[in-house]
């Protein structure tokens, strides 16, 4: 069980979520890179961490949230994950990797999603995944759609892909 730092607005993916996210996934993410932009409790990049993912970038701006983080990838001694503490639009613009799943669940009705949207191409493989969770559902996000989502409380989350060129 992962500590949750005490931070307003964070609300750890629940386990059922999580599973059914990794289910669609199809459970087996080795050799996968992933970024968690706004990891919280860290939850959904450990989670790809166990499934085999070969690097997790957990990113995380608040101070809190961040020793929570470093503490769990110690005790996890989860040595595929790299912790950075930034701000998540400040480090997708400046970012110069992509990976192939990218979870985007930021604190709600902040504005986030409008403000990533313009750096998400620069982030994801052309074949890469995004999920993301909001508080409305999303058919569109962008030129991505969601093929695949759920809601579980007040929670609406999505597997996203990109349209075709």
């Amino acid at each position: 069980m992962l500590e949750v730092a005490s931070v307003a607005g964070l609300r750890p993916t629940p386990d059922r979520v999580r599973e059914t996210v990794f289910n669609w996934l199809g459970q087996d993410l080795s050799g996968w890179a992933c970024l968690d932009l706004f990891a919280g409790s860290g939850a959904l990049g450990f989670e790809a961490a166990s499934r085999g993912a070969s690097h997790v970038t957990l990113v995380e701006a608040d101070a809190r949230a961040h020793a929570g983080l470093l503490r769990a990838e110690k005790t996890l001694q989860a040595s595929q994950v790299e912790i950075i503490k930034a701000d998540a639009v400040k480090f997708a613009t400046f970012c110069g990797r992509k990976f192939d799943l990218v979870f985007f669940d930021p604190p709600y009705r902040q504005g986030w999603l409008s403000r990533l949207l313009p750096h998400v191409d620069h982030l994801v493989e052309p074949d890469g995944w995004l999920y993301l969770e909001a508080e409305e559902p999303l058919t569109r996000w962008g030129d991505w759609r969601a093929v695949r989502s759920g809601k579980a409380g007040q929670v609406h989350f999505h597997l996203l892909r990109k349209d075709a060129e």
